[in-house]
């Protein structure tokens, strides 16, 4: 299981944690069934600001050569503003911004909506996670198998600061 402890930093989640009622409406109005690993967070730590911003990735970005810059993690439910149903949600992405409708959007990156992270739902066997790059005509770049995978892959963005 995910620690909280060790993905978000001192401050507090956006939502209350997640109930039953609000995962199954929240997965309902978003057409998609929630990692396991991505709810069980949420029961202890709904959605906030994390402790490790940056993620390796397979080849360049906008944002860097080899790696993204991820600062929060959406929470599950619709009050918070950036909350899986909130009013920067993932449906926010797709219309107002014309992110390709693949899956969900869950992570912002610190490029204010340039790039976001979402849950790649159009293959097989649950959703990988990926990097989306408006900058860069939505280019998709695959970053994890799966959410558990992505979460702990996350390191501190200093790792890659070549003048530190």
């Amino acid at each position: 299981m995910l620690d909280p402890a060790t993905i978000f930093e001192g401050s507090g989640p956006l939502e209350d944690p997640l109930t039953d009622q609000t995962l199954r409406a929240v997965e309902a109005e978003l057409g998609y069934r929630l990692p396991t690993a991505y709810v069980d967070l949420a029961r202890q730590h709904n959605g906030g600001w994390l402790a490790r911003d940056a993620h390796p990735a397979p080849s360049q970005t906008s944002w860097s050569e080899d790696h993204v810059g991820v600062s929060a993690l959406a929470a599950i439910g619709r009050t918070a503003g950036f909350s899986l149903c909130g009013e920067r949600g993932s449906a926010f992405w797709v219309a107002e911004w014309g992110y390709p409708d693949i899956g969900i959007y869950i992570a912002e990156c610190p490029s204010d909506g340039h790039d976001m992270i979402a849950l790649d739902y159009r293959s097989r066997g649950g959703p990988a996670v990926v990097h989306v790059d408006q900058e860069w005509n939505y280019r998709i770049t695959l970053l994890a198998p799966d959410f558990e995978t992505f979460v702990t892959g996350l390191v501190e963005g200093s790792a890659y600061d070549v003048n530190g």
